[in-house]
């Protein structure tokens, strides 16, 4: 296996208009990640990831992430089967965030409550009342 090393941070110039992939991470190591599904371009879940889990995730093509409840490395589909095999990364003007585009491995669905995305509530407001709509899957 290679070992990916990522690029000290460059000037303000190098960062948003170089080539080199210099990721930012934040105070506690991660960096946030919006993935969304290669063919749709639905957004499925947005979540972080640490050096470590960035480096596997370009080192095998499969989304692995930084879970911050149980302090741990996960490689999505490990327990669920819902894997997501990483077909384009980008990373944002300052490199702090970071968009993957996937396909969807297992039953197509990305979100641990067993529905296809984690984004299956509409926010309704009226005024200053805001009530939650849950999308049909």
């Amino acid at each position: 296996m290679t070992s990916t090393h990522f690029a000290p941070r460059g000037s303000r110039d190098d960062i948003e208009e170089g080539h080199t992939f210099q990721p930012r991470f934040d105070s506690d190591g991660l960096i946030v990640c919006i993935t969304c599904e290669v063919h749709t371009g639905d957004i499925l879940m947005v979540a972080y990831m640490n050096a470590e889990s960035l480096r596997l995730t370009l080192e095998t093509g499969i989304a692995h992430y930084w879970s911050r409840s149980r302090q741990s490395l996960w490689r999505k589909g490990d327990t669920s089967g819902q894997t997501q095999r990483v077909v384009e990364m980008r990373v944002d003007c300052d490199q702090d965030a970071l968009q993957i585009r996937v396909e969807a491995g297992g039953d197509g669905k990305a979100c641990h409550t067993g529905r296809r995305s984690c984004f299956y509530r509409r926010v309704e407001f009226a005024g200053a009342v805001a009530s939650l709509v849950i999308d049909p899957d």
